[in-house]
């Protein structure tokens, strides 16, 4: 029987009051974003408002419980944007939406900051609970990403992998780690890039002392909704415990693949809407789970990790309480 556990894709909204406080403590300004050396009373509140969402994970009855990634200014890029030998420049549009971050720029051979580690280490001292880790996918940083040092678009995307590696490695102790990969559908890699995009994944999920989930979400750019079966066939060859699918965004075609091309022993249902202020209940979520499971057909699970389709800065504060809350009540659900 597959075992069903709660958690998410991290990069949750900043509460209100947190919100107003870093306004007032850093502007508004460039000047003001996340480079890793902020002061003492940024920190703080930074501190605070994590403690905030590790305990509303934690009382909503989460399974994993994620930092939640509040000092990302740069959505996804935040680890390269910290990094030394990277210069951010202008705004850039994230996706096709109304968010932007800054354009980070390699201009050096690039090294662990250690950044994220830090963070997950204050987390671990907010729960007993399991941990999970969040860091972008090393194909979604090079397409958000440029290049002025190494040259080559291999050589770039392996030069992020094993910075992205050299991260993971400095990582306390985390059971799952959620490596988010949304231009895998967004701008599918083609022939030959395919393939190294999976190695790239690969490299990192190596490092990695813990589960690894390559996660993809929102509709495919390149195909007919669902992750490329040639992109998904070369995934399947990396080596990750689990690929992560957007049940919310396009359902049909994510199943198909499952059935026609099997899967690993794990998988993630992004199956509660990151980016919709409408609130699921526990039983709808649940029913969404049971009917993923269902229609995976001769696939049999180990583990199926509910989580939401996407990160979920998008929401307001308060939606993104429920939400949590639906997920975290799943199994009582079930």
């Amino acid at each position: 029987m597959t075992q069903v556990r709660s958690t998410t894709p991290g990069l949750f909204p900043v509460p209100d009051w947190a919100k107003d406080e870093l306004a007032n403590l850093k502007g508004r300004q460039k000047g003001g974003l996340v480079s890793g050396d902020e002061s003492a009373e940024i920190s703080d509140a930074y501190d605070r408002a994590r403690e905030e969402v590790v305990g509303l994970q934690t009382d909503a009855g989460l399974d994993l419980v994620v930092e939640g990634q509040l000092r990302w200014d740069d959505m996804l890029t935040h680890p390269l944007a910290v990094a030394d030998a990277v210069e951010t420049r202008g705004i850039v549009r994230y996706f096709d939406n109304n968010n932007f971050y800054r354009e980070p720029v390699v201009t050096g051979d690039l090294s662990a900051t250690g950044d994220v580690a830090t963070d997950l280490e204050a987390t671990a001292e907010l729960t007993d609970e399991s941990l999970s880790a969040v860091l972008p996918g090393p194909y979604t940083l090079s397409q958000l990403a440029t290049d002025d040092h190494y040259g080559d678009e291999s050589a770039f995307l392996s030069a992020l992998a094993d910075f992205l590696a050299s991260e993971a490695e400095r990582f306390p102790e985390v059971e799952t780690l959620f490596l988010l990969e949304p231009s895998l559908l967004e701008s599918p890699p083609g022939d030959g890039a395919d393939e190294r995009a999976s190695e790239a994944i690969d490299t990192v999920a190596q490092a990695a002392d813990a589960d690894v989930v390559a996660h993809t979400y929102w509709e495919s750019h390149g195909g007919d909704g669902g992750i490329d079966e040639k992109v998904y066939a070369h995934l399947m060859d990396a080596d990750v415990d689990a690929v992560g699918f957007d049940f919310v965004a396009n359902h049909e075609d994510n199943a198909y693949v499952l059935s026609e091309y099997g899967a690993k022993d794990d998988i993630a249902l992004g199956i509660v809407d990151g980016q919709n202020t409408l609130v699921e209940d526990a039983s709808e979520i649940a029913e969404r789970v049971e009917w993923t499971l269902d229609n995976a057909h001769g696939v049999d699970f180990e583990t199926a990790y509910a989580t939401i389709n996407t990160p979920t800065f998008y929401l307001p504060s308060g939606k993104f309480e429920e939400k949590l809350a639906a997920l975290g009540a799943v199994e009582r659900a079930e």
